[in-house]
């Protein structure tokens, strides 16, 4: 079976303890459902263009919320919570603004990241 490179990175985030430990609960799987994916990913491109593209975001590294909506969750999941994990995780610069790419980078990673957890969250429900 062929990953696409989204895929090995959530392989890659599911092998770290910290990160793998992120799951959407209740309260995020129903405003999910409530909303929809596209109007989830909506809140995620504003969140992004606010708290995270800026070459210098206010409050980073606390700028994301650890609970309250699945974009938050899925951000610490993935690594794209704050511009340090970004660095670290992805060698995108602190002190530069995101550009297009790197944002719909995020973006796709998020997303992902919110199927697989909702998918899996799924099938674990159906075999219990």
């Amino acid at each position: 079976m062929v990953h696409s490179s989204t895929e090995l990175i959530l392989d890659r985030l599911n092998r770290s303890k910290f990160r793998s430990r992120f799951t959407l609960h209740e309260k995020e799987r129903k405003y999910l459902i409530d909303k929809g994916l596209d109007k989830i990913i909506e809140h995620a491109t504003d969140f992004i263009n606010q708290r995270l593209a800026p070459a210098f975001p206010k409050n980073d590294g606390k700028q994301t919320p650890w609970k309250g909506h699945p974009v938050f969750i899925a951000q610490h999941a993935t690594a794209t919570c704050c511009r340090s994990c970004l660095e670290k995780w992805y060698k995108i610069q602190k002190g530069q603004a995101l550009t297009q790419t790197e944002k719909d980078f995020i973006l796709d990673l998020i997303k992902a990241w919110i199927k697989r957890d909702y998918q899996t969250h799924q099938s674990v429900k159906k075999h219990s």
